[in-house]
């Protein structure tokens, strides 16, 4: 769910040589595109558009092509929300999915400071993201990842290394 701590992960990781690909960069250069400012509802709406539009694993094809052309062994894909993302991915390579789990709590005090424009500012705000979430497939995508991390009083380098050793663990595989 938003805010567990995945995109932290992500940009350690990448500060670490990894290479990352993020679902909802696809979504905020689609809404630079079409001139649409970047808030969390209009992303939201955005988001929901280009799936009705599209079809359920189009926020995926937005990222499609920088992927196919990484040179990189191993890529991170962050913001993956539904079966049909995961799909898409499958169609382009392997695909391990880690799941990051934190309390709504933890969630949304992370959220509601992070800064991002498409953060909720409100506890409403929150809960209506939550289950813009849910309704799109995350709770399904969460439900089969090969792997979990419980963020739960960790620390940013206790859940780094976390997860690079799950993700080290897969690339030898």
């Amino acid at each position: 769910m938003p805010g567990a701590g995945k995109s932290t992960i992500v940009t350690k990781l990448e500060t670490l040589g990894f290479e990352k690909f993020t679902l909802g960069d696809g979504i905020r250069a689609e809404a630079k595109r079409r001139k649409i400012e970047p808030s969390g509802e209009n992303l939201g709406k955005l988001m929901l558009e280009v799936r009705e539009k599209n079809g359920p694993g189009a926020v995926a094809e937005l990222i499609r092509d920088p992927i196919q052309k990484s040179t990189h062994d191993v890529v991170i894909v962050d913001g993956v929300r539904s079966i049909a993302e995961i799909d898409v991915l499958k169609k382009i390579g392997d695909v391990k999915l880690l799941a990051i789990e934190a309390s709504s709590e933890t969630r949304f005090n992370f959220l509601s400071s992070r800064g991002r424009s498409d953060d909720p500012k409100t506890k409403k705000n929150f809960e209506e993201r939550d289950n813009r979430e849910i309704g799109v497939g995350l709770g399904k995508s969460i439900e089969i990842a090969d792997k979990t991390i419980t963020n739960h009083n960790l620390t940013i380098d206790q859940l780094v290394n976390s997860a690079k050793e799950i993700i080290e663990g897969w690339a030898k595989q």
